[in-house]
């Protein structure tokens, strides 16, 4: 197993290594980095969906996402794909997955099937690093805040139809009812480290606060975690992976690839409830 930094202010790339051969001791050595860094990558692997599957389950419980198109036959799997037609790329707002649900997903395992030419690079934030960056003013201030994180304004058939045209990717619209109420800031359940725990796409507002009492500083905070310093970029090559923590990171897939084809099977996995 070799592990290599990337050229970035966090996060690690594991090469030659299968995981589909992960022992015991492989997988406290991934965790160690993951609770480190936030996301982990994987280069060079080459997995059936079933593998995929026996590699999510290893880690934890899979949640389905009930908005995703799935793989045909793997309902554990969604399916994320930009076709030459598309606009717009799934996720390319600043977002943490499943945010919107009472206990949030652990992590997101996004395995790249096709890559266009060029492009299609996915940027990751530390939420660690962002947190502690903070002054001790706005830490206290934010210690006893929650937030609600919803579904509604991203994933109902309103929202979908006022941003998107032609969208093809998305389904059960009618299910995105949640309303979820969580610390500002975490304290991670595996890493212990103290997490800001917000985020662009699915935070509405504080609790307690109106949406335009929240806005300027859910603002302020979105625009302090987007600094270089906190940011690392990963660039895809097909049979990669990426094995993110939810609750230490946020990601934004880049749409700057028009005209191809970008298609990756992604696999989540059941969280716990967060505290502060």
């Amino acid at each position: 197993m070799k592990i290599t930094p990337l050229n970035a202010p966090f996060g690690v790339e594991f090469s030659d290594f299968d995981v589909r051969e992960m022992t015991d001791e492989d997988m406290a050595i991934v965790q160690t980095e993951q609770n480190k860094h936030g996301v982990i990558f994987f280069r060079d692997q080459n997995l059936t969906p079933d593998e995929h599957i026996r590699f999510a389950k290893r880690w934890g419980e899979i949640v389905i996402n009930r908005f995703f198109e799935r793989v045909p036959g793997y309902e554990e799997i969604a399916q994320v794909r930009k076709e030459p037609q598309h606009e717009r790329v799934v996720g390319e707002d600043w977002h943490t997955d499943h945010s919107y649900d009472e206990a949030p997903a652990r992590g997101s395992i996004l395995y790249a099937r096709e890559v266009p030419s060029s492009g299609g690079d996915t940027l990751f934030a530390n939420m660690y690093l962002a947190y502690e960056a903070l002054s001790d003013g706005l830490k206290d201030t934010l210690a006893g805040l929650k937030a609600w994180h919803s579904s509604r304004h991203v994933f109902s058939k309103e929202a979908i139809d006022a941003t998107r045209s032609n969208e093809d990717r998305f389904q059960n619209h009618g299910q995105a009812v949640q309303d979820s109420l969580h610390p500002v800031v975490i304290t991670h359940p595996l890493s212990g480290r103290k997490s800001l725990y917000v985020n662009p796409d699915f935070t509405r507002q504080f609790d307690g606060w109106t949406l335009e009492e929240s806005r300027p500083l859910l603002e302020y905070l979105y625009n302090h975690v987007q600094q270089d310093q906190f940011i690392a970029r990963f660039k895809w090559r097909t049979d990669s992976i990426a094995f993110w923590d939810n609750r230490a990171t946020w990601h934004q897939a880049q749409n700057d690839y028009p005209n191809q084809r970008r298609l990756m099977h992604r696999i989540t996995l059941e969280g716990v409830r967060l505290t502060a």
